[in-house]
């Protein structure tokens, strides 16, 4: 929906935010706009998702890049946050992680 042509009619300097799917922006389109200073970016999705690690987009200054969490509301921030410091809490007491994440599922998760 959001090509070259479309990221180009956008004045200078604006922002583009994507909190709904990433497939909706043209990825490397947007990526030449943040690259070139034109165009800022705050991609909660992106396509692909997750990014690849060479991703220019990782690296650019103009350019946040959040966890996928902007369709979460009321408690489940909490929620999340709770269940990330108590396997942070475990992991400095050394003891085994409730819900370790393993390499081989990251090619299925967001």
């Amino acid at each position: 929906m959001i090509g070259a042509a479309q990221l180009a009619a956008l004045p200078d300097h604006s922002c583009v935010i994507n909190t709904a799917r990433g497939s909706l922006i043209d990825t490397a389109a947007l990526e030449r706009e943040c690259a070139a200073g034109r165009l800022h970016a705050i991609l909660d999705v992106t396509d692909p998702e997750p990014l690849p690690a060479h991703s220019a987009l990782y690296d650019l200054p103009n350019v946040m890049i959040t966890p996928h969490v902007a369709g979460s509301s009321g408690s489940e921030i909490l929620r999340m946050t709770d269940g990330a410091l108590d396997e942070l809490t475990r992991l400095a007491a050394g003891q085994p992680l409730l819900r370790p994440v393993h390499p081989d599922d990251l090619a299925h998760t967001a």
